[in-house]
């Protein structure tokens, strides 16, 4: 896959996917966004990818929308809600379906849309010097890419409020803390320590991490009686595959499990 704003890198079985456009603290202008739509699109489909890392390059994650893309409508006419249909929904959404963890790397500033990848992710953790803004009400939007989804299921209906109307910038401490991350590590440590996660989810049983992604994802708008018949199914389901008796002769045999995500 070869691109203009973003990279990808494969290394058996795990996917990075790098914002890269460093010279504006990764901001998302309409290409970039065309070309993440394309690159989640390939990973959902290819089976030889079990995880993929997310993270941004140069000094920040990603800055938000790139309000001086020349591609961008800035017109009094200009429908806000079109280019959310067309270009930002569509890459959350396919964030979330993926049958594959991610792992966001969030590397200084994440803020906008970019705060919202970070929330997309399955697993999120920050350098100590990333922080977290939802700028959008400064320059009179509300959060979008989910964010009015994510924001009160992490932290709350009173903090996800704050933080919409308020739009303070929060340190990553500040981000785990409050359960929008998973965790915070030293500046250095961040890529080594996200890519061992990303690592282990690659090398994991990827059918699980699947169903648990599913799982999880249907939650919200489901009974509790009809989530029981969900696990049920894809416990099911599992109970069957490979990994799940490789999990289990591994366990009785004291040895590392060789999952093959079948």
């Amino acid at each position: 896959m070869s691109y203009n704003t973003i990279t990808v890198a494969h290394d058996q079985g795990l996917a990075t996917l790098t914002l890269n456009a460093p010279d504006k603290l990764n901001a998302v202008s309409r290409k970039m966004i065309a070309e993440l739509k394309d690159c989640w699109e390939k990973l959902a489909a290819d089976g030889s990818v079990r995880a993929v890392l997310l993270t941004g390059a140069g000094r920040g994650f990603c800055a938000g929308a790139d309000l001086s893309d020349p591609d961008r409508d800035n017109s009094a006419t200009a429908d806000s809600g079109a280019a959310l249909d067309k270009y930002f929904n569509p890459v959350i959404r396919l964030m979330r379906s993926v049958p594959k963890p991610i792992v966001a790397a969030v590397n200084g500033p994440a803020a906008g849309v970019g705060m919202s990848f970070a929330l997309a992710a399955d697993i999120a953790i920050a350098g100590k010097s990333a922080s977290f803004l939802q700028a959008f009400a400064r320059i009179g939007l509300l959060p979008d890419g989910g964010s009015t989804w994510f924001l009160p299921r992490l932290v709350g209906e009173q903090r996800a409020r704050a933080l919409a109307m308020l739009a303070p910038k929060i340190s990553a401490e500040q981000a785990r803390e409050w359960g929008l991350i998973w965790d915070v590590v030293e500046d250095g440590e961040l890529m080594k320590t996200a890519t061992e996660v990303a690592r282990g989810l690659a090398d994991g049983p990827t059918l699980s991490l699947a169903r648990i992604k599913e799982a999880m994802n249907r939650a919200s708008g489901n009974p509790l009686g009809q989530q029981l018949d969900l696990e049920r199914d894809f416990q099911r389901e599992l109970g069957r595959s490979e990994d799940f008796k490789e999990g289990v002769m591994a366990f009785l045999a004291k040895r590392k499990p060789q999952f093959k995500g079948k």
